[in-house]
């Protein structure tokens, strides 16, 4: 049987992804943002529970070495502000094992940048001009929504105080599955399937939603502060269209020992879970303890937003090679 070596994108469509990429970089460029290139191999990986970290055993100077393949360019890029680069983005391969379907690929584009002194709200606006200036057929507003007035509103249930119990069971009836399949699983990831299945189809109809005040303990690398009904929140906002996630953004967390903690207790999250631990990245909470500037970065699904500018169904039909195809 002959293998099927064709590109699963167009060459057309590649001429137009060429061109939308060019325009992303003239965005930068305009601001006086700095193009860089870091590293797809790193020490560490991301401990996040919900990611997959792929791996490779390489054979260094220091003999045979574990080197991660990054989830996005975050850690090098933050090691780039604590050396004083100022504002920075890139366009960078990045890889997450499983990830397969219509909106994503095991290995694709992140478009990444952090704003040294720039506010969270700053940063939104910034991020919601560039996906205007690439989907320039768009006209629609910009809209912020709160994580707890969406689950008030499309589910009707208060994501900080309801049960661990009823967050399972309803998790189970909408993701059409059995309630023992969820038994073991914690409250934030009944809080992301129930987001996923019942909250995001309803965002980013002709509008730029944006969320933000998610709860505390789905920060992941941002800081948190206090919102205005007293509860401690995730200080981070996510944009969505045509309910598709584009981009996932941080009042970036500097703290070198609450990063590392964090880190622990995402490996006691694997543990408990029967997952395998990552390694945490040393070379990062070195570059925070030298001391990294106040900052706000945000990571943009680029394949994504391309799919969408250029009105395409499957992710893979704006790729060279798809993962299965590559």
């Amino acid at each position: 049987m002959t293998a099927n070596w064709q590109p699963t994108a167009s060459i057309e469509t590649l001429r137009e992804r060429a061109r939308l990429i060019a325009g992303v970089r003239a965005f930068f460029a305009a601001r006086g943002v700095l193009e860089v290139e870091t590293p797809v191999l790193g020490q560490g990986g991301s401990t996040d529970v919900h990611l997959i970290s792929l791996f490779s055993m390489a054979r260094t100077d220091k003999g045979q070495r574990k080197l991660w393949l990054q989830t996005s360019p975050e850690f090098h890029m933050k090691r780039l502000l604590a050396a004083g680069s100022g504002p920075i983005f890139q366009l960078a391969k990045s890889f997450r094992d499983g990830e397969i379907g219509s909106r994503h690929n095991i290995e694709f584009t992140m478009l990444e940048w952090y704003r040294p002194g720039y506010s969270l709200a700053q940063l939104i606006d910034e991020t919601t001009t560039l996906v205007a200036s690439v989907l320039p057929s768009f006209v629609g507003p910009v809209v912020h929504y709160r994580y707890r007035e969406l689950f008030h509103t499309y589910l009707a249930l208060d994501p900080f105080t309801t049960s661990i119990d009823t967050l399972r069971v309803l998790a189970a009836e909408r993701g059409q599955m059995s309630a023992y399949a969820l038994a073991d699983e914690g409250r934030d990831t009944c809080l992301d399937l129930l987001m996923s299945m019942v909250i995001e189809p309803m965002l980013g109809k002709n509008e730029l939603s944006v969320v933000v005040d998610y709860p505390a303990s789905q920060a992941a690398l941002a800081r948190r502060h206090q919102d205005a009904d007293g509860e401690w929140v995730a200080s981070r906002f996510e944009l969505y269209l045509n309910g598709i996630e584009l981009a996932n953004g941080y009042d970036e967390l500097i703290d070198a020992e609450e990063q590392r903690l964090r880190f622990s207790e995402d490996n006691a999250d694997r543990r408990r879970l029967g997952l395998p631990e990552v390694d945490c990245d040393e070379q990062l909470l070195a570059a925070l303890h030298h001391g990294m500037p106040e900052s706000a970065g945000v990571a943009l699904g680029l394949d994504r937003l391309i799919q969408l500018a250029l009105g395409k169904t499957r992710l893979e039909e704006v790729l060279t090679f798809s993962t299965p195809n590559c």
